[in-house]
């Protein structure tokens, strides 16, 4: 062999090397120089469009949406987590699914909310996680504890005829607490009040699919208000009262009631009765000036005046979904059916084949509570249709 096809020889060989060895060790360069990328590239495109698409897990950090970029749009928005200090792990574990499957690209703050001090642990704990800005906040003592006026001769005879009946949370006071205070506080909070978007987020939840995009802004460029993943029906015994209220509250104000509302997703009667349908509020993206409204906050007001969060036991997503249903269009509520939810016991997997790949889905579609016997998604898609 002549000196230099010898000389090529080591030439080529040596770019070889090189090649393996930027291929190994620079992750971008190999995707780049990979042989199905220059394929794709140099394949034609019959289609006359371009065929570009771009995946955030695919892309170099300094593409990731971040927090402080300026370029970056984002929506004035937070995540709101309403726990105490017991909650933890549990809080860890759903911190940790939601920055995976969505924050650790977008940087959202977070705002956590306790009827008395966090540890420092557990701020030390969440901080540590979370990509965004944290605050921690106390819930005001009128906001959370069962007020004086209430009778407690009749709550209590309320709460025993509940445990009686085998109903869940039937003699918690603290529940009771708590659904009050996400029914009509939680908005008014003073760590809330520069925000006009929210994302409720509890503890122990699952975020099951990649979220790639930004659901505040779908929700804001798209003129929503309310965006749900699960809804079912509630407990009767729980709620006795609240719908006859509610019709008198609406007779008082009809010009409170939306034109284009909801009405035949929460009656199967034009209104005559409630058949019990409510969006499931342990995931709610939604906006924070809707329950500032005139019409919803003086809706809640009355409700509190009858005392039924503490004689009954009203929870959060029946009044949350009467007055979304109520004073707001329909077309201004939104079924968010890519994300992947799950509150033990029930999941929402999206069903779309597509989707769930696209989204990386570790939920089974075979699982999906959309139309389980106790769901009313046929009742909304009879409205959303």
């Amino acid at each position: 062999m002549n000196k230099p096809i010898r000389a090529l020889l080591a030439v080529v060989s040596f770019i070889i090397s090189i090649h393996l060895i930027l291929s190994f060790t620079h992750e971008d360069y190999g995707r780049t120089t990979s042989l199905s990328n220059i394929k794709a590239k140099l394949s034609p495109n019959t289609s006359g469009h371009s065929t570009t698409t771009y995946d955030y897990d695919d892309l170099p950090t300094s593409h990731i949406p971040s927090f402080n970029s300026s370029n970056i749009r984002k929506a004035n928005a937070t995540f709101v987590i309403l726990a105490r200090n017991s909650d933890l792990d549990g809080t860890v574990r759903s911190l940790r699914d939601i920055e995976d499957r969505f924050n650790r690209r977008f940087k959202y703050p977070y705002v956590f909310l306790n009827e008395e001090e966090f540890t420092d642990e557990y701020k030390m704990r969440v901080t540590n996680i979370a990509s965004g800005k944290v605050e921690f906040g106390v819930i005001p003592h009128d906001h959370w504890y069962q007020p004086d006026w209430i009778d407690e001769v009749k709550a209590t005879a309320g709460r025993q005829q509940l445990v009686n009946d085998k109903v869940i949370y039937g003699g918690s006071v603290s529940y009771r607490n708590m659904c009050r205070f996400n029914s009509g506080f939680f908005f008014r909070h003073p760590l809330l009040q520069k925000y006009k978007w929210y994302w409720r987020v509890e503890p122990e939840v699952r975020f099951h699919c990649d979220v790639k995009y930004d659901p505040f802004l779908y929700m804001e460029d798209n003129n929503k208000v309310y965006g749900f993943v699960i809804t079912m029906y509630e407990y009767i015994k729980t709620i006795p009262t609240l719908w006859e209220h509610t019709k008198d509250f609406i007779n008082l104000h009809p010009e409170y009631v939306a034109k284009d509302n909801s009405m035949n997703y929460i009656s199967e009667n034009s209104g005559a009765s409630y058949n019990l349908c409510h969006f499931w509020s342990n995931f709610e993206i939604a906006s924070l000036d809707f329950w500032r409204s005139k019409e919803y906050t003086e809706y809640f007001d009355y409700l509190d005046t009858k005392g039924g969060f503490y004689y009954e036991r009203w929870g959060d997503a029946p009044v949350h979904s009467l007055g979304v249903a109520l004073f707001a269009e329909k077309s201004k509520i939104h079924f968010f059916s890519d994300i992947g939810y799950e509150h033990n016991p029930y999941v929402h997997c999206p069903a779309d084949d597509k989707v769930w790949l696209e989204g990386r889905c570790s939920c089974d579609q075979r699982k999906n509570f959309d139309y389980d016997g106790y769901s009313c998604m046929k009742q909304w898609d009879r409205i959303a249709d």
